[in-house]
């Protein structure tokens, strides 16, 4: 699998545990591995699970960047897409942070709504040049 069927697979996953939030990470995975036959690889299994873990603290960098905006007004999906970008940027050390923020910006163009890359783009930068300071 590549990298950006990759991407799409742990977005897809994260975007499951924003909406189930009464499920654990482990239901949401075995449910969409074993019931509808997501493919995974070790990417998307430490992407979905480091950003399941580490929710808190990404939100807590993402909503220094909201700009006007509270997490609760993001759709579902806007939320997976931050939430992965973020994690890849703070978390992946061998993912420059320019590919992080251009492949979330692409599946915001492809998943979400048609004005929301702009907004995803913003607040992606403005964690990614945070982080890039510390």
């Amino acid at each position: 699998m590549n990298r950006k069927l990759a991407r799409e697979n742990a977005f897809i996953l994260i975007f499951e545990s924003v909406c189930k939030k009464d499920e654990t990470a482990e239901e949401i995975f075995t449910k969409a591995t074993e019931i509808r036959g997501l493919e995974v690889d070790a990417y998307v299994k430490d992407v979905f699970f480091g950003s399941y873990e580490n929710a808190a603290i990404i939100e807590e960098r993402m909503e220094k960047h909201l700009k006007g905006w509270k997490k609760e007004r993001l759709s579902p999906v806007s939320m997976a897409i931050i939430r992965l970008g973020c994690y890849e940027i703070m978390f992946s050390s061998d993912i420059p942070s320019r590919v992080s923020i251009n492949e979330a910006i692409e599946l915001s163009k492809k998943y979400d709504d048609e004005k929301s890359y702009t907004f995803i783009n913003g607040v992606l930068n403005a964690v990614a040049k945070e982080y890039s300071e510390q």
